[in-house]
Parts: structure tokens; C-alpha cells; sequence
């Protein structure tokens, strides 16, 4: 048995399938996947997402030691509860994980979210470089996630929570995220639909989660969850990136603040990498006959004896058809197919992400 969050029973009362995921007993679905995924992408569901691990940073170097830590650089964060998207490196340029950090003063500093399945190496690797600052790491255990997206998820979440808690969502700005009565609500998310995080204690979250299903919010599993993020073109840990692989490499490279003198962990390696030339890059394919691509499938070219990877594929429901991301030579050319059972068959590269608020968006 493992871990389960505070939520596990009301799962199991809407007869969720449970699987283990990083150690946590986890909905992958709630009868259908296919139904939960186009009900995020057509109105609003919920994610259970107790299980990231949510940990406060403060102390007179909070900023001086995340702007050590991260690759992005948290100095852009000039208004109250902006948040930002960075991968936290290693010497080598590596990610140990990628993570959501808030500027949160009325907490005292910032907020961070990170990956269930990283918690103990990540928490490791963060005391670690915390020796040499003035600050103090907090893990706020007693405290469940719940993750409203969709179209209509903001405006049915409003309809669930208190007068005080709907105030602050309305005056969320995207990416932004701003406590309320011992909630932090974030207008964040993994499913490239708009919506919410909300940081609840872990006492009230099964009364809250109640309440949504009051107001018509549906509930969806983990399933769903990986074929929406992979849609919006956004990486998984351990699939899409991990620590061998660069930012350079996971199409991240958007995340790296390179051109002032702050210095942090990775920062030679990577721009040591680029003079070299990068060699591999990610990308989106796109699989317009039958089949469903995987990940780990080989990827060939038409025009070079170098192969590809998949890291992430599977059958798009909004698409309806077979999309993946892929890890390939940056120099391999554009024509390229996967090998699927020994068959070399065609596949297009296209831009990601491939699904953007419902709509196709790839070109």
C-alpha cells in the first residue's frame, strides 16, 4: 500500500481505479479517461494533486539562493504571487526536476511546487545549497492540492468556495498565484487549459472537493492528466527530461536566464554546451495514419543514418489521432519516420504544442 492523500476515500466512493504513481495510491481514472480528458478540454474537471510536494522558502537570501538554484531567475517575479517555471539543475546542466516557484510575501518569501516522485532527492539537493545562504526550507505537508481545469473551471470554482476565496480568484492574473484564509490559490496548471491549483489544508480539501462536484466540477484521473499535458506539448519528468538531459534538450531552453552575471548551478555547463553545438532537440510528431506511438519507439531519417526517441507518445483525443514528443539529432533533418514492430512508418514534425485552450494549434 502507499501513500494515500486526503482525498483517497472520496475517490474510491466514485469507484476511481487506483494505481500506484511515485509511491502515492492515485485515481488513473474514474471509468473513462477518454470521457475525463474531453471534459477538461470541452468544460471543467478536477485532479486530486495532493501528492506534489509544496515547500516555502524564506530568510533575508531567499531570492540570492533561488536565483542560485534555478536556472530561470526569480528576480523576474516584480509583482505579488507571479510565479515562474524553472528547471532546477545539476553541475552539468542536468535536470533534477522541474518545478513552479511563487513570489509569496505574505508568506515571508516564496512558494515552490515540485514532483511527488523527486521529493526526497529534490528536498535533498535544495538543503544542500541552502548551507551556503541565510534561509529556511519549510515543507508544508498538512496541505492537499486540488487542480480545477477547463474552460468553465474558474467560473464554477468561484461558485464553491467563500466570498473571500472568490475574490482572490477574480483578481488572479495568469500565472499568478495569492494565499486567502490559509488557501494559496494559483491560476496555474498542467493541462494547457486555463484554471487553478488550490493549495488547501488537508482537513478541509474533502469538503471543497464536495463542494466542486456540487457545482457540476467532474473529476479526472491521472490518465487524463498525461494525455492534456502531453497535447499542450509540456514535459514529463522522467520521460522528457531528467538528469542527463539538458534544458537545451527538453525544449526548455525558453526557461534559461542567461544574459546577465548571475551565476547558478549549471550555468557553465550549459553555455559550454551551446558553443559545442547542441546536439539533440525536442520535438512534436504527428502520426497521420493508424497506429499509436510510445514512448521509446526509435525514430529514423530519410536523409541520415541517425536515429531519434520518443520519450512521450499517445493517442490524442482532441486530435484524434497519434501524437508524440521526441528527443532527436538537431542535425537529422525534417523527414523523418518511427519504427514501429520493424516497419519504418511516416511520420510529420510539427511545432508544439499541439492543442492549446481545445483547439489544434501545431503547425
Amino acid at each position: 500500500m502507499g501513500q494515500r492523500t486526503a482525498l483517497y476515500d472520496a475517490h474510491t466512493a466514485s469507484e476511481a481505479k487506483i494505481v500506484d504513481f511515485g509511491g502515492w495510491d492515485m485515481p488513473i481514472h474514474y471509468g473513462s479517461q477518454l470521457k475525463e480528458h474531453n471534459l477538461v478540454r470541452e468544460d471543467a474537471g478536477m485532479f486530486d494533486v495532493s501528492h506534489m510536494t509544496v515547500v516555502d522558502v524564506t530568510g533575508t537570501d531567499a531570492t540570492a539562493y533561488l536565483q542560485y538554484l534555478l536556472a530561470n531567475d526569480v528576480a523576474k517575479l516584480a509583482e505579488e504571487g507571479k510565479a515562474l517555471y524553472s528547471g532546477m539543475l545539476n553541475e552539468q546542466g542536468g535536470v533534477i526536476d522541474d518545478l513552479i516557484v511563487y513570489r509569496a510575501d505574505a508568506l515571508g518569501g516564496f512558494r515552490a511546487v515540485v514532483n511527488c516522485a523527486t521529493r526526497e532527492k529534490d528536498l535533498a539537493w535544495m538543503d544542500k545549497q541552502a548551507a551556503k545562504f541565510d534561509v529556511s526550507l519549510t515543507e508544508q505537508p498538512e496541505l492537499a492540492m486540488i487542480a480545477v481545469q477547463g474552460p468553465n473551471a474558474i467560473e464554477k470554482a468561484k461558485q464553491a468556495v467563500s466570498a473571500n476565496a472568490k475574490a482572490v480568484i477574480e483578481s488572479l492574473s495568469i500565472f499568478q498565484g495569492l494565499p486567502s484564509e490559509g488557501w494559496f490559490i494559483g491560476r496555474t496548471g498542467y493541462t494547457g487549459e486555463d484554471g487553478l491549483e488550490i493549495m488547501i489544508p488537508a482537513t478541509e480539501v474533502a469538503a471543497v472537493w464536495d463542494k466542486l462536484l456540487e457545482v457540476g466540477v467532474k473529476p479526472a484521473g491521472l490518465g487524463a492528466r498525461d494525455t492534456l499535458r502531453l497535447e499542450a506539448g509540456m514535459n514529463l519528468y522522467g520521460n522528457d527530461m531528467d538528469e542527463t538531459i539538458s534544458p537545451w534538450q527538453a525544449n526548455m531552453g525558453w526557461t534559461l536566464a542567461l544574459k546577465d552575471e548571475r551565476d547558478f548551478i549549471g550555468k557553465a555547463a550549459l553555455i559550454e554546451e551551446k558553443a559545442n553545438g547542441i546536439e539533440y532537440k525536442m520535438v512534436g510528431l504527428v502520426l497521420e495514419t493508424r497506429g499509436v506511438m510510445r514512448s521509446h519507439q526509435k525514430i529514423i531519417f530519410t536523409a541520415s543514418d541517425k536515429q531519434g526517441e520518443i520519450t512521450s507518445g499517445t493517442f490524442s483525443p482532441t486530435l484524434q489521432q497519434s501524437i508524440a514528443m521526441a528527443r532527436v539529432p538537431a542535425d537529422a533533418g525534417n523527414e523523418c519516420a518511427v519504427d514501429m514492430r520493424g516497419k519504418a512508418v511516416p511520420v510529420r514534425m510539427v511545432s508544439m504544442p499541439f492543442v492549446r485552450n481545445g483547439q489544434k494549434v501545431y503547425k
